[in-house]
């Protein structure tokens, strides 16, 4: 073989060499930090160049299997490095995180030789996180309970069993039922009601009325503000329960705006030009309101999570599904029949109780080319209207009159200032 061939070659590949020794590095410094790893610095960059050296290798002779071999030679070094037997100084920590990571290490340099840098330094960046974030991710970890866990691996059923066996394609009426688009919906509102729901978990009561407000909004507006609606109910208007529960609740209900638009630049990031400035108004509206009108929270009031049930169980996720499916033929019904006025009239209906089915079913007609921009736009606007309406209702039976004064402006003012943007953008 040419030797100069291969001075050419290994010039072409220093940047990524460059990037390898960088990735151990990094690793490296990580582990240099914790007093019981056997792997610093420097065994954590020299891990990184045999990576990179062993897929140059493999490439030149044609042979994956040095890989292979390279990698059970630094997974054996390390194992040896920590079952070295010595009684009289014996380390009881068994040092598996630590060989993980050089493994880790080896391949990532390995595809930052191949050709996949950006991948590797992501990869890395993510590794080091996870090394670093021990304690936090343990704690976390212990203090999720069990039904938490069962929310976790229900998802997990949901997002990655469930998905990939339905069938990509059109059924029903309109063809409108397209069931793996239909259980992707289910996964993306229970994945952000999980992420919500497990934030609060571990948030507990002690954080505040406005990240308790934030949360509460992710698992669910309709629940948080039952369920602070109760909480200030027969109290002393200067006991700080009322001021604390308007906080909650229109946070909760602000958040929900924030909400439809992340559905949307997922879905249908295109639509964002006339409904992320709707949307924007009446989140500015809102907020700008409750800030004026504002009360003084209590010190030291005990807040309570409100009582949410499994944001991913599977009956609630089927149930979901069945009246998103429900939603879509609708709509498509009325939009076909009455054009744009029956979207209208569906909005205001399904908007009682759930904004989110019918956003998401107007999304997916945009998508078909149903409906215009300007049409999703108005018909969220008479959704979240709607679903404003019946909190507000809820708000005056389990919460009294006090609270529902205080909450009237702020939310009453999402609804005018949507509108106003409707009229400007739409």
């Amino acid at each position: 073989m040419n030797l100069d061939w291969l001075v050419e070659q290994g010039l072409e590949r220093l940047p990524q060499f460059v990037t390898a020794l960088a990735i151990g590095l990094l690793i490296g410094l990580e582990r240099e930090r914790t007093p019981t790893a056997k792997a610093g610095l420097r065994t954590f960059a020299l891990v990184a160049l045999a990576g990179g050296l062993a897929a140059v290798l493999s490439d030149i002779f044609a042979a994956p299997s040095i890989m292979a071999v390279g990698l059970g030679a630094v997974a054996l070094m390390m194992i040896a490095a920590y079952y070295h037997r010595d009684e009289q100084a014996h380390d009881p920590d068994p040092g598996t995180t630590t060989i993980a990571a050089a493994a880790a290490c080896y391949l990532l340099a390995a595809i930052a030789v191949s050709g996949y840098a950006r991948l590797a330094v992501i990869l890395a960046v993510l590794a080091t996180v996870l090394l670093y974030f021990k304690a936090e991710l343990g704690g976390a970890a212990r203090g999720l309970q069990r039904r938490d866990v069962v929310s976790i691996l229900q998802f997990a059923v949901v997002a990655f069993v469930v998905l990939p066996l339905l069938p990509d394609q059109g059924f029903g009426p309109y063809d409108a039922l397209n069931p793996r688009h239909v259980w992707y919906m289910v996964v993306l509102v229970s994945g952000v009601s999980l992420a919500g729901y497990v934030a609060m978990q571990m948030v507990g009561g002690t954080h505040g009325a406005i990240l308790l407000g934030l949360l509460g909004g992710l698992v669910s507006s309709t629940a948080t503000t039952l369920a602070y609606s109760r909480h200030a109910r027969g109290t002393d208007v200067d006991s700080g329960a009322i001021a604390t529960s308007t906080t909650v609740i229109l946070v909760a209900n602000l958040v929900l705006l924030l909400r439809l638009a992340g559905l949307a630049a997922l879905l249908a990031p295109s639509v964002l030009v006339v409904l992320g400035p709707v949307l924007g108004l009446g989140l500015a509206a809102g907020a700008a309101i409750y800030w004026l009108a504002r009360s003084r929270a209590a010190a030291g009031h005990e807040l309570t999570m409100p009582p949410v049930g499994n944001p991913t169980e599977l009956r609630a996720a089927l149930g979901f599904a069945a009246l998103y499916a429900v939603v879509l033929v609708l709509a498509a019904w009325l939009g076909d029949r009455w054009g744009s006025k029956g979207v209208y009239l569906l909005s205001a209906a399904s908007g009682l109780t759930d904004v989110d089915a019918i956003t998401l079913s107007n999304l997916r007609l945009f998508g078909l080319e149903r409906l215009s921009a300007g049409q999703v736009a108005a018909a969220t606007v008479i959704a979240v209207c709607a679903n404003g309406a019946f909190k507000l209702g809820i708000v005056r039976v389990a919460g009294g009159a006090t609270l529902f004064w205080r909450c009237l402006p702020a939310m009453a003012s999402v609804v005018a200032a949507a509108f106003v943007g409707l009229a400007l953008f739409a």
